[in-house]
């Protein structure tokens, strides 16, 4: 294609350019990701409707920024899923409209400040390389070839993706890539050829068709990695959402850390999920929050969120132990606004505040909820998530969980076996098919000793025998009501069940009167050395769906008497605990989640309000020292009850109180 505003001398001065001006500038040290904290993460997904690419970028506009956000690292675009680099390629193909060649701007001035500079690179989906090479697309159940997927059976990986990659992590003397457009972007590929493949759930064959498109997948990743960390071995890769909740899966590919971009409408419910199973993965990882909400939320585009908002949701992220970026759009020609420059800043020196008490710390087991890979690769007929719906079971077990202000962890399916004996309770959400092996090793963790809490009308038929019940018919859709301070809507797919050696802890009313006799809704029984709870019936899936506090105050009722957390809190709903230690300090993150946005036409929020008193039962044995950060308030401990407990009287965001034994 001719490119209508650059002559080719031209075009070939910007090809020249970047490494003659590189070898001459001075630089810093640069942290590797393992070691990032906080980072900006900014793209544009370049098309060939581009005139202005890079026009604004200066290194006076990128200086000033860095100098007030104080980032680790940063993630400039370089290829979006339209297809066009961003930058002047041998390789191609460069978006038609760059003025100035942005991302060597961008490395002289990270390189003289040691700021990391990684790059936003769209791979599976890239709609310009199957335009130009229909036999890289993937096609569909009837044969059509996809207009924006990339088949991972294709050349396209060899012949292009590394290609690319290769040329601007040597040309830039980049730090690495954050590959976007990757496992939700996947779809089921007929490239093969159609003849006897499953086209629908139905069909059979189909999880196992499914399965063979994961492991195609796996297998480019694999060898994208493999082949680039040879020819670039201190190039570092991310491929957005590997080994999160959409890719529920061993950490078995050679990444060099893990991230995702998380986004829409309650996104501190969204983070609060993702940020505990990344937590459990043992690498390197981080979290991007969107700097503003999307069109799909609202009416009229693009809403910047406040920095207090972003804050917010920054705490939820840190608390975990993991790195916090947010994500920007500068204008076409690559400038951004003062006003958000100062937003960036104000987030950067809130996370900086509390970097040393939130950076690679570990968990205090206390309550543990199960994600379930096999549930939703049996049940959700889609190769990896966003699973939308499907996930909620855990979503909303978890909340619920950290509205009753107890510190709880999200465990793998496939890790359950070397880590369910450290938590005191295990909470199974209500999955669809958990499948057996879930389900023996959760029995013999009860057996051993632990609590275990099993929600759903599934589930209760995989663990009737050692819950002291018999089910009574098959699961059905009905109406369903709990006691509380009003009757809880708990209506959904329920199993009946009578009591054999168990005990009911709560019933449920078909309708709403609860002078009935009800059906239980919550049943209990001893299991050698430990216990198990059913609550036969739809609970994350409800509270997931409507954050209804009679529904968690039920919750609370079932598990409260069965567990002593290792600190008490009493506070509100809105206060989030995450019992974290480092450093043979005991870490209590204490964050406010009140007035956290939730819907589109209530887009954003600027005004977090203050929680409190806040109180802290510490135990027994009487604490050397109790600091809050990051106002660094010394906490005086009082005894209350065989207690020592300190007060906290009043919470804004998120502080955390630092407990020195």
């Amino acid at each position: 294609m001719q490119l209508p505003d650059l002559t080719r001398r031209r075009f070939a001065a910007l090809l020249a350019a970047p490494g003659a001006l590189l070898a001459q500038a001075p630089s810093l040290p640069r942290l590797r990701r393992a070691d990032s904290y906080f980072g900006l993460h900014f793209d544009l997904h370049p098309n060939e409707t581009d005139t202005v690419l890079g026009r604004d970028v200066t290194e006076a506009m990128i200086e000033n920024l860095l100098a007030i956000a104080k980032p680790d690292f940063v993630q400039y675009d370089s290829k979006g899923h339209p297809g066009w680099l961003g930058w002047p390629s041998k390789v191609g193909p460069s978006a038609p409209g760059i003025v100035k060649d942005s991302l060597a701007i961008w490395r002289r001035v990270t390189a003289r400040r040691g700021v990391a500079l990684y790059i936003h690179f769209s791979g599976v989906w890239d709609s310009e390389a199957v335009k130009r090479h229909p036999e890289w697309a993937r096609l569909d159940s009837e044969g059509k070839p996809d207009p924006n997927q990339t088949s991972t059976y294709s050349a396209y990986v060899d012949e292009l993706m590394i290609p690319q990659l290769r040329e601007a992590a040597t040309k830039y003397d980049l730090d690495g890539v954050w590959i976007d457009g990757e496992c939700w972007a996947t779809k089921p590929d007929y490239r093969p050829g159609q003849a006897g493949l499953p086209k629908t759930a139905k069909d059979p064959g189909w999880l196992d068709f499914l399965e063979k498109n994961r492991e195609q997948f796996r297998k480019q990743v694999r060898h994208y990695l493999e082949e680039l960390h040879r020819t670039n071995p201190k190039f570092q890769i991310a491929s957005n959402w590997l080994y999160s909740t959409l890719v529920p899966e061993e950490p078995m590919l050679p990444v060099d850390f893990l991230s995702g971009d998380y986004l829409g409408n309650a996104p501190i419910s969204t983070a609060r999920l993702e940020a505990r199973y990344l937590a459990q993965n043992g690498r390197p990882w981080d979290l991007m929050a969107w700097g503003f909400q999307q069109a799909q939320s609202n009416a009229i585009g693009h809403v910047h969120k406040p920095a207090v908002q972003l804050q917010q949701e920054s705490s939820v992220v840190l608390a975990q132990g993991g790195g916090f970026q947010i994500y920007y759009v500068p204008t076409r020609a690559g400038y951004f606004d003062m006003a958000h420059i100062e937003t960036m800043g104000a987030v950067g020196r809130y996370c900086r505040a509390r970097q040393k008490v939130s950076q690679k710390t570990e968990t205090i087991p206390q309550i543990g909820v199960v994600f379930s890979r096999e549930s939703l690769y049996n049940t959700a007929n889609k190769l990896f998530g966003g699973w939308g719906k499907a996930s909620d079971p855990a979503r909303g077990c978890l909340d619920a969980l950290l509205a009753c202000n107890w510190s709880v962890d999200v465990l793998p399916d496939w890790k359950l076996g070397k880590i369910a004996a450290q938590y005191p309770v295990i909470v199974l959400p209500d999955w669809a098919d958990v499948g057996r092996a879930t389900a023996q090793t959760l029995i013999a963790y009860a057996k051993a000793g632990g609590k275990l809490v099993v929600c759903g009308a599934k589930n209760a038929a995989l663990f009737a025998n050692e819950g002291g019940v018999t089910l009574l018919g098959e699961p059905k859709e009905q109406p369903a009501f709990l006691k509380g301070s009003v009757l809880a809507n708990a209506t959904g797919l329920w199993q009946d069940v009578q009591t054999d050696t168990a005990k009911v802890l709560a019933s449920r009313f078909s309708e709403l009167d609860a002078r009935a006799q009800g059906r239980p809704a919550a049943t209990a029984a001893t299991l050698e050395k430990g216990e198990v709870v059913l609550i036969p019936g739809p609970f994350g899936v409800n509270y997931a769906a409507t954050h209804a506090g009679p529904l968690r105050a039920f919750l609370a009722s079932v598990i409260g008497p069965r567990f002593q957390p290792k600190v008490q809190v009493y506070a509100p709903p809105a206060v989030e605990v995450v019992l974290r230690r480092k450093d043979n300090q005991i870490l209590i993150h204490l964050l406010n989640s009140a007035n956290m946005q939730v819907a589109g036409d209530f887009a954003t929020t600027d005004f977090v309000p203050q929680v409190g008193p806040i109180r802290l039962f510490l135990g027994k044995d009487k604490p050397k020292s109790v600091t809050l950060v990051p106002d660094g308030s010394v906490l005086t401990p009082m005894l209350i009850k065989e207690s020592w407990v300190v007060e906290i009287p009043q919470l804004n965001i998120h502080s955390v109180a630092v407990v020195v034994s």
